[in-house]
């Protein structure tokens, strides 16, 4: 459905932002790691991969390289298939689920989970989310047969994690059609202007000092990186051009919602990153990528 006060494509990137750092607060608290360390995972990036896959199945490596594109595949091949004889993905879902319910009521408070604000932000993120589309993007279209959490903070974070999956599913699209490999994807973006640190994403997604060094390399063969590290005009014009394209795939689910609705999401999800940033959610060195109002929020999709 496309309503008809469409929003601006400032509009709808500034509200993929405030949705996708309310998700992301689960990946800077310990619940989740402490919880699957109880089945035998204890490795911080097999926690990561283990609940983020959780809605596929008992996938393979060679699907979760695919799929999160930006992450070395022996990397990815030391943790799956063997992760599944550890948990099921129902398990490692309900895990991830239980996380995220500790996380909000440290970053929200107790008293704010069934508050208005919430239950509002919940129904319009839900809204938004109803309007993506499955069709190429398999880590929403999976995530979307789960079914809707009843509590509203629950709610929220489980629509949030949709619209990240969507957009995320829409950026890789771009990327391989920008002829960008995984690797060179994250060198190009951590090159950026409002790229993350390098030093934040590399080892994590296992990646070496010669491996970046030579998509690098490759990077400067295409005229798009300078031999300090830093991308050229025309590097900075293809990442600039990969997130318009990125939002031009994103739109659906923000035509669907609409204006006004888009204007109410990011103002109540901005709101609900400040107060988790006050609840010291988010490392010191990201709390400017993820929260408005503390800092200035990253203008780029991290892959």
């Amino acid at each position: 459905m496309l309503t008809s006060d469409p929003p601006t494509a400032p509009a709808v990137r500034r509200c993929q932002k405030a949705v996708n750092s309310l998700h992301s607060t689960v990946y800077f608290t310990e619940d989740l790691g402490k919880a699957l360390a109880e089945y035998g995972i204890t490795d911080a990036m097999g926690g990561y991969l283990t609940g983020r896959t959780a809605p596929l199945g008992a996938v393979g490596p060679g699907v979760v390289t695919a799929l999160f594109y930006s992450f070395k595949h022996d990397m990815v091949a030391g943790h799956f298939p063997e992760v599944w004889q550890r948990i099921t993905p129902a398990q490692a879902w309900q895990e991830r689920l239980r996380a995220a319910d500790a996380t909000l009521r440290r970053a929200l408070g107790t008293e704010s989970l069934t508050a208005q604000p919430v239950r509002e932000a919940a129904r319009l993120a839900l809204t938004a989310a109803a309007g993506g589309r499955r069709e190429a993007r398999p880590m929403f279209a999976a995530l979307a047969d789960r079914p809707v959490p009843q509590e509203p903070h629950l709610a929220l974070w489980y629509a949030a994690t949709l619209l990240r999956e969507h957009r995320g599913d829409s950026h890789i699209a771009a990327l391989a059609t920008a002829g960008l490999d995984g690797l060179e994807a994250l060198v190009s973006h951590c090159a950026s202007a409002d790229g993350m640190p390098r030093e934040t994403v590399m080892t994590k997604r296992g990646w070496t000092e010669q491996d970046w060094s030579s998509a690098e390399d490759r990077l400067r063969g295409r005229g798009l990186m300078t031999t300090d590290g830093a991308l050229t005009d025309r590097g900075e014009e293809l990442r600039a051009a990969l997130e318009d394209e990125t939002d031009r795939r994103d739109r659906a689910p923000y035509e669907h919602l609409g204006a006004r609705g888009v204007a109410l999401l990011t103002g109540l999800c901005e709101g609900f990153t400040r107060s988790a940033a006050a609840a010291g959610i988010y490392p010191p060195p990201l709390v400017d990528f993820f929260a408005p109002g503390s800092g200035q929020a990253p203008t780029e999709t991290p892959a």
